[in-house]
Formats: C-alpha cells, structure tokens, sequence
C-alpha cells in the first residue's frame, strides 16, 4: 500500500509538470487571460518579445492555478489593462517585475500569506493607489518595488516588515511628502518604517 501511495504521488507530480510544461510551450489561456502556474518563471528575453508584448495588451484577468507559492518574474509584465489582481492564499512571494508596467491597475488584494515583494514588481504601475499590507506577513520589500507608482496614495505595511530595498518608492509624488528624500531610501531604517506607519 505504501509503494502504491508513493508511485500516486510521484504520478501526480510528473503530470503537474507535464501540465504546466505544455501551459508555457502553447499558452492555451483563454483570450483575455494569464494562467500563473507554478513554473511561471519566463526568461527577460521572451517577457520582452514582441509577440509576448502584444499578447499582454489583450490581458484583462489573472488566472492562478492550485497549490502554487509564489507569482514568478515577469509573469504580468506589460499587462496594461488588466485593473484588478487578487492574488490567493498560500502564494507566499511575488517575484522580479511580476506586474511591472501594468498602467491600468488600481486594486490588489494581498493574501494573508505573502511574506516577500522582488524587485520592480509593481514598477510603473501608474494607476495604483493604495497598497494594503496590514493583514499579510511581508517582511521584505525589495528595491524599486513600487518605483513611478505615480497616483499611489496610500501605503499600508505590517508590523513583520523589516528590509526595503532602495527607491522602493521613488517618483511616487502623491504618497512621499516633498520633505522626504525618497531616492535616499536603501535598507528599512528604524526612520523609513516610523514613516510608513505613521502614514497608515
């Protein structure tokens, strides 16, 4: 009964490969949709490409498949009219450039479970407002992570956050007041984090 249940779980992890493998070689979503899935991790050069490009004009929902732990890079890149993400429970890391240029996105529902934001992974979001944190286990933000979020006014981070990478929030006008210097941001000072509660 033992071997039965071992070769089971071995089966099932070689037909989610099989899947997911066949998910990035014909990208058989539906019109209007991503699927994020647990080997969603694509190279800078395909992200980029032209094809890749124009088919992420077209996005307008993020479909996330069971059981998977973090959105990988670039998996949203360019996503320009895709305006809401809810992001499910148990994904624990958005990874590099995950939503980097989406310019239409205004809402974002965080699971309880996230615990690290990569680098870039909301850059240029230019139509983002609001970022709650409060109800998650983020400890890390990483450099330019919110950088040219220019309509972000409201920044919400939990108690469990300890680094920020550098210009996290750079050419973000509406939430940083003049005073503040935010291109000198590197790692979360006791300062930085003071003054991102103090802004909840």
């Amino acid at each position: 009964m033992a071997d039965t249940l071992v070769a089971m779980r071995w089966l099932d992890r070689k037909w989610q490969k099989v899947v997911e493998k066949k998910l990035i070689e014909f990208e058989v979503e539906p019109f209007g949709e991503i699927i994020v899935h647990g080997g969603n991790d694509i190279s800078y050069k395909e992200a980029d490409s032209a094809a890749r490009k124009e088919r992420m004009k077209q996005v307008t929902k993020v479909v996330f498949l069971l059981n998977i732990i973090k959105i990988g890079k670039w998996a949203c890149l360019n996503a320009s009219i895709l305006v809401v993400v809810d992001i499910p429970e148990g994904i624990t890391r958005i990874a590099t450039s995950s939503f980097a240029s989406c310019s239409s996105l205004k809402e974002i529902k965080f699971p309880k479970s996230l615990t690290s934001i990569g680098v870039n992974s909301f850059y240029d979001c230019s139509s983002l407002e609001e970022v709650d944190l409060l109800h998650t286990k983020v400890q890390d933000i990483g450099g330019w992570a919110f950088r040219s979020c220019r309509s972000l006014r409201t920044m919400k981070v939990p108690d469990s956050l300890q680094t920020l990478g550098g210009c996290v929030f750079k050419y973000c006008f509406k939430l940083v007041p003049s005073a503040i210097n935010v291109s000198d941001y590197r790692d979360a000072t006791s300062k930085v984090v003071t003054y991102l509660r103090s802004i909840q």
